[in-house]
């Protein structure tokens, strides 16, 4: 074989090579493509359904937080009309005002958070604003005439909050206000908001009996607190709860006033 069929020989071998390997890099540069794709995908529904779930869990703690304050102090009013109605028709009738007045704002919360769920093709409906501290009044108010004392105290330099640790502030206050009027009995209540340079600490005392030890293993008590503690997590804050020294139950929590958590 002369040296030029060899040259020959050597070129179409090195050239087939080369071309192989070449088909065999871009065979496995779009295997891995393709991989990379279905991670992907699966990383996106993945990711979906953790959104879902998340939200859902929001909302569930939302409906837990209104139907469970409002109703127990609709039917503490409703007792006490009860009791009344015979003798004091000016009573009765502040106490079912009371209960129309915390009906509405619930249907109102629940509407709200229907609303959120709504597609964006179907109409527009007026939906109630999320709740915050600017309504902490509201609340003490319908607590009060349910039947307990509660008086409000603010210490430090009264500010705006980010939106989401104000509702989480709202509703923790909120589950322990509704908490002492179901377990406490006759007892008066005392909210303290503490604005410091960089938390929010909220307290929430009352002077009743609290929770008996079989309530406060129920699912009700447990998921109020659960929620509770989760809605100060979720900021990177914390709260602690159980009965006080020398009687009574506490709420304490603290959430960090960075906007940006």
């Amino acid at each position: 074989m002369t040296r030029e069929e060899l040259f020959g020989n050597y070129v179409i071998f090195v050239t087939a090579w080369v071309l192989g390997d070449r088909v065999r890099t871009g065979r496995a540069y779009t295997a891995e493509l393709e991989a990379r794709t279905a991670l992907l995908e699966r990383q996106q529904e993945d990711n979906a359904r953790r959104a879902v779930m998340l939200e859902r869990n929001r909302i569930a703690r939302e409906l837990h937080d209104i139907i469970a304050h409002s109703v127990s102090v609709m039917v503490v009013q409703a007792g006490a009309a009860r009791r009344v109605a015979a003798t004091d028709p000016g009573r009765t009738r502040t106490s079912l005002e009371a209960i129309e007045s915390i009906g509405r704002e619930a249907l109102a919360e629940i509407r709200r958070l229907l609303g959120i769920m709504r597609s964006p093709e179907e109409d527009e409906v007026a939906l109630a604003p999320v709740p915050g501290i600017a309504g902490l009044e509201a609340l003490v108010e319908n607590a009060r005439s349910a039947g307990l004392q509660v008086e409000i105290e603010v210490k430090g330099e009264v500010r705006q909050l980010p939106p989401g640790v104000d509702l989480s502030a709202y509703r923790i206050v909120q589950e322990a206000l509704t908490n002492a009027l179901k377990h406490g009995g006759p007892s008066s209540a005392c909210v303290r908001m503490i604005y410091g340079p960089d938390t929010l600490e909220i307290e929430v005392t009352d002077d009743g009996r609290g929770a008996l030890p079989a309530l406060s293993q129920s699912a009700t008590v447990g998921h109020g607190l659960l929620g509770m503690r989760e809605r100060a997590a979720a900021f990177g804050g914390a709260l602690k709860a159980g009965p006080r020294r020398g009687g009574g139950f506490e709420v304490k929590a603290s959430l960090p006033l960075d906007a940006t958590r």
